[in-house]
């Protein structure tokens, strides 16, 4: 069974920082590649974050380059976002997202497991 569970949201002011957790209760087979995902209102899904976990392999989207960091923990257990320099065009729901096989991104790829999401909201 497949069990993604995000925590670490709230409300924080530019330039400030968040971590976002993953915890994955999935096999090793199926999150070979995870990923973080946000959503704002009226806006397109964007994959911001990605890491083949076997390999450690990170993709970021240009909006959040040199800002976001996804890492990861030693158990297997856990993904992170780490987010510094946050800007009110981050504000969105946020989501953990992970998917079996070797092709791993932020765009172009489908993600078959996801969680519920964790608001992030930046206020200027």
């Amino acid at each position: 069974q497949v069990h993604l569970v995000e925590s670490g949201g709230g409300s924080v002011q530019a330039g400030g920082s968040l971590r976002l957790s993953c915890a994955a209760s999935v096999s090793t087979y199926s999150r070979k590649c995870m990923a973080w995902f946000r959503q704002a209102p009226g806006k397109e899904r964007e994959g911001v974050a990605a890491i083949n976990w076997g390999l450690g392999v990170t993709y970021y989207s240009g909006s959040v380059k040199g800002r976001f960091t996804i890492p990861q923990d030693n158990t297997g257990q856990a993904v992170y976002l780490q987010m510094h320099n946050l800007k009110p065009e981050d504000t969105a729901m946020y989501y953990c997202a992970a998917r079996p096989g070797s092709s791993c991104g932020v765009s172009g790829i489908e993600f078959p497991y996801w969680g519920q999401g964790t608001q992030v909201t930046v206020s200027s």
